[in-house]
């Protein structure tokens, strides 16, 4: 019985923490967020916090690989719908990758990071049903152009154009706020903006 109350208490406790580091890291960036503001945040102390996870770099990685986890599940769901058509799937994806950096704006830095830095165990989990579900979509793909209703593009350009259409914004948004002075708000409804535009400039792209 003491055994299981203390593991509610410790599973309790590491989900206080986590959620109050990815508040505190998606509203302020990793680097301007200081442990003990997430351990005060979190209702503990900083013994505590450390006791649970090591250092703030630790704690980032491992919410950032959960949120990877389900980012690319999300994905994989979207990849795989026997019912939608291409275009419909480029504009779910659009839809799906926007509102998911915009709640995990540090993720996408994150994962090139740990490219990068070749820590392939953190993509490892999801890769199989990812991998399946690109296949998937680049058959349905190329299908359209053997049916000669898309021009004869490689299935890795159709991705990198719309990865790259989606999550550069992301990754140059320090730059668009101080240089180009967007605000907080305009960056959020350009993003909104880009889930109908995106689609538009990719179908053009195909026809």
């Amino acid at each position: 019985m003491a055994k299981q109350l203390k593991k509610i208490i410790d599973t309790s406790t590491e989900a206080k923490i986590k959620e109050a580091a990815k508040k505190l890291f998606t509203q302020k960036g990793f680097n301007a967020v200081k442990t003990r503001e997430i351990a005060t945040e979190a209702g503990i102390n900083l013994a505590l916090l450390n006791y649970y996870f090591r250092s703030k770099q630790k704690l980032f990685d491992i919410i950032m690989a959960e949120n990877l986890i389900s980012f690319r599940k999300g994905m994989s769901d979207v990849l795989n719908n026997e019912k939608g058509d291409i275009y419909k799937k480029i504009e779910k994806l659009a839809i799906y990758y926007i509102d998911t950096l915009k709640e995990n704006p540090n993720l996408a830095l994150f994962v090139i990071n740990a490219i990068h830095d070749n820590q392939h165990d953190i993509f490892n989990s999801t890769e199989d049903s990812l991998h399946q579900s690109r296949k998937h979509f680049a058959k349905q793909f190329l299908k359209e152009i053997q049916d000669g209703k898309m021009a004869p593009i490689h299935p890795v350009h159709l991705m990198s154009n719309i990865i790259g259409l989606i999550v550069m914004p992301f990754l140059a948004k320090p730059m668009m706020l101080k240089r180009l002075h967007v605000s907080e708000k305009e960056f959020t409804q350009i993003m909104d903006e880009r889930k109908k535009l995106i689609p538009i400039w990719i179908k053009a792209m195909l026809k």
